[in-house]
């Protein structure tokens, strides 16, 4: 009885049922198929019927089949020690028995993979490319500058009813102007929602400023096609507008809210209880979202505790498995046929938009690697401050640090890059 079939145009070995029901020795397996020239080279076959039956053997022992997500986690910089990440490691993998964790830096001893990393920067580094190789569907890490345009949705479990509810957004920078980055936030919370499983989640925008302005931009695209839901408050008067008690009961799915403000919210969900210094609950500060960002990194503090970093491995396997990356570019296509890019053009200030018209349109320099953060400038100046290094053939990237704004140069631009934003007045 053959148990099964090697497959030359995949490349692949096709198990049959009769695999599993009736195994016989692999010699006599690979003695009955070598005579019928199924077998393309003796080696990979037997790797990849040892492959097949260590599959089984774990799916056996942790009750599942699906294949593990693989989860970096750097563990430099914590103000508890590279051992409280380590510790929050472990505990996913023993929580999770299908998320495989990485750790990336030095300083612990631990069953987990561990690839060596001599500081934050190079463990950032070794990050990216583990993820952008695919060795890494997804990754946990602090103090990563996330480039404008991208930012972080939390979840956090609400006291009052114990309801999931994500928080749009809690750090980085969607845009430059208010109500343009709220309105992206949205697009990045429901993006989120929907790769956590939620189908159709409801939107709340917290009551701060530029709120009514984000409600009415947001109807518009509603009412041009944009398949939005919209929640209701539980207070008496009701609207899309959430006040505090709707925060505090998790009346949405998703509140928009500014990053700022979002910081502030996620910090206290997770910090009430230990005063501050020591996170204890939650999954983090969520995903990194952009509409065209192309890595799944889920952000945490130099305060998270390891039952925080645990909740936030948990959370990157699952948008990785809920695939948010495609998840956020289909929601942007689909605001896009609504009338999105037309929406966000008519809310640019006026003055804004004569400025705009009358700069000159600076080339970049030829791109090169950018390692050094320069902080201290205002958020709404961030761009034209790249501007002025490009136009000294200075190539430079904005970004976002867990301190605010900050622009990326290579080493050897520094000092000069923070001389010319002195002399511009950035700095």
């Amino acid at each position: 009885m053959k148990c099964g079939k090697w497959d030359v145009g995949s490349g692949m070995w096709e198990v049959g049922i009769e695999a599993c029901s009736q195994p016989r020795e692999p010699s006599l397996w690979l003695a009955s198929l070598r005579k019928e020239g199924e077998i393309v080279d003796e080696k990979i076959m037997r790797d990849t019927i040892a492959g097949v039956f260590e599959d089984i053997a774990e799916a056996l022992e942790t009750g599942s089949f699906n294949k593990k997500v693989r989860v970096g986690l750097t563990i430099l910089g914590s103000e508890h020690g590279p051992g409280e990440p380590a510790a929050g490691a472990e505990l996913a993998s023993k929580q999770n028995p299908d998320i495989e964790v990485v750790l990336i830096g030095q300083g612990v001893q631990s069953d987990l993979e561990l690839v060596e990393a001599a500081d934050e920067k190079e463990a950032h580094a070794k990050m990216d490319e583990l993820l952008l190789s695919g060795d890494l569907d997804a990754a946990v890490t602090a103090h990563y500058p996330f480039p404008i345009g991208v930012s972080t949705v939390g979840s956090v479990i609400t006291p009052a009813k114990g309801k999931e509810m994500f928080l749009a957004t809690t750090t980085g920078t969607s845009a430059t102007e208010r109500v343009t980055a709220m309105l992206r936030n949205t697009i990045y919370g429901i993006a989120t929602a929907k790769a956590c499983g939620i189908d159709k989640p409801a939107v709340g925008i917290l009551n701060i400023d530029g709120a009514r302005q984000v409600e009415r931009a947001l109807i518009k695209l509603q009412e041009a096609g944009y398949p939005l839901s919209f929640a209701e408050s539980a207070r008496s008067d009701g609207g899309v507008v959430m006040r505090g008690n709707d925060l505090l009961m998790g009346v949405p799915d998703v509140m928009v809210t500014d990053s700022l403000t979002g910081n502030v919210l996620i910090k206290v969900f997770s910090a009430y209880s230990s005063g501050g210094n020591y996170e204890t609950l939650g999954l983090g500060y969520g995903p990194g979202v952009g509409e065209n960002y192309d890595r799944i990194i889920c952000i945490i503090s130099r305060a998270s505790g390891a039952p925080v970093i645990a909740g936030a491995i948990s959370f990157a396997a699952e948008c990785a498995r809920g695939k948010l990356l495609d998840k956020a570019r289909a929601e942007f296509s689909a605001a896009k046929k609504a009338g999105w890019n037309e929406l966000l053009q008519s809310l640019v200030p006026v003055d804004t938009a004569k400025k705009s018209e009358g700069a000159i349109d600076i080339a970049p320099p030829p791109k090169k690697i950018v390692s050094e953060a320069i902080p201290g400038i205002e958020v709404m100046e961030i761009e034209d401050a790249v501007q002025v290094l490009w136009k000294e053939k200075i190539y430079a990237e904005s970004g976002m640090g867990c301190t605010g704004p900050i622009i990326m140069v290579a080493p050897e631009d520094k000092e000069r890059s923070i001389e010319l934003l002195k002399k511009n007045g950035y700095l």
